[in-house]
């Protein structure tokens, strides 16, 4: 009796959860077709814009009506704030191809229901209780939602750590190029087809905007905010105010490659501080056990035999 109480419980649950799901689904589906009917009537009437074409998007056409649904659901769910923090930390990961943040928001509404599924099913593994098949539905689905926001700070905070390693080398190289005789923009694509890596990467998406037509204050301050690293914000401070108060670039590079060497050191002898903390811990689980077992274990082995016998 106990058994069938339980799991008419443990089917009401389930159902509860399909049935709120549904309902959020139904609710973002509803509200991405008045955003659609609005985008559409802003592009009819705004001015110099030609009419909406009838074909959808990429990734409209290869996702079916439910998968749009699931897909509409992560956008739903997502604060506006994280909308922004996750533009943000796309910036820093170089903004992937083919990783904008309307995908990501898809994404987090199918990771959100492949994590309740696998929650539900590995709490029935796991245990027989139903608050722990709840619980572990529940960090399935924050799992699941959470998880594209997780891989693309990892990817964020992997590419600020190369950017502050290269920016020294660069930085050389820019001062270099100028102090021979080179402007500003020739030694910037200098150091863009020069070096390879992130730092490359962004000299390289500077003189894109500066070619296209953007001011090079412009161009400098879109470079300081696409990165977290506070060297290279120091950097395009500088330089702007530089170019603003007509101050000569090669002494200001100058100043700055010098500052940025001495930077590089102190970080290789904090890095090299930290060392002998980190080797505590393996030395501690993983060769202190080995080493009294080889050393310790004989000894306690004829002591035990001596006592037996």
């Amino acid at each position: 009796m106990i058994d069938v109480i339980a799991l008419s419980g443990l089917g009401a649950i389930f159902l509860a959860i399909v049935l709120a799901v549904s309902l959020l689904i139904a609710t973002s589906s509803r509200r991405d077709n008045v955003a659609k009917a609005i985008e559409s009537i802003d592009r009819m009437y705004a001015p110099g814009t030609a009419p909406p074409s009838s074909t959808a998007t990429s990734s409209d056409r290869n996702l079916p009506p439910l998968g749009q649904r699931i897909a509409g659901l992560g956008r739903t769910l997502t604060p506006h704030r994280a909308v922004s923090r996750l533009q943000k930390w796309l910036d820093y990961a170089g903004n992937p191809p083919g990783w904008p943040a309307e995908r990501l928001m898809e994404m987090q509404g199918i990771g959100l229901l492949g994590g309740a599924v696998i929650g539900f099913f590995f709490g029935l593994l796991v245990s027989d209780s139903i608050p722990w098949i709840a619980v572990w539905t529940i960090l399935g689905t924050a799992a699941g939602f959470w998880l594209p926001f997780v891989i693309v700070y990892d990817i964020g905070l992997r590419r600020q750590t190369a950017i502050r390693r290269q920016l020294p080398d660069a930085l050389d190289l820019l001062t270099l190029s100028v102090e021979a005789g080179l402007g500003f923009d020739a030694a910037v694509a200098q150091v863009a087809g020069t070096l390879p890596g992130e730092v490359g990467r962004e000299f390289a998406r500077m003189l894109h905007e500066m070619q296209m037509g953007q001011r090079r204050a412009d161009a400098l301050r879109a470079l300081g905010s696409r990165t977290s690293v506070l060297e290279l914000r120091t950097v395009a401070t500088a330089l702007l105010q530089a170019t603003e108060l007509g101050i000569p670039i090669a002494d200001v590079l100058r100043e700055q490659a010098r500052e940025m060497r001495v930077k590089r050191r102190q970080y290789a002898e904090a890095a090299a501080a930290k060392v002998p903390v980190k080797v505590v811990f393996p030395l501690v689980f993983c060769l202190l056990p080995a080493l009294f077992v080889v050393v310790i274990g004989p000894g306690v082995i004829r002591i035990f035999e001596s006592f037996v016998g």
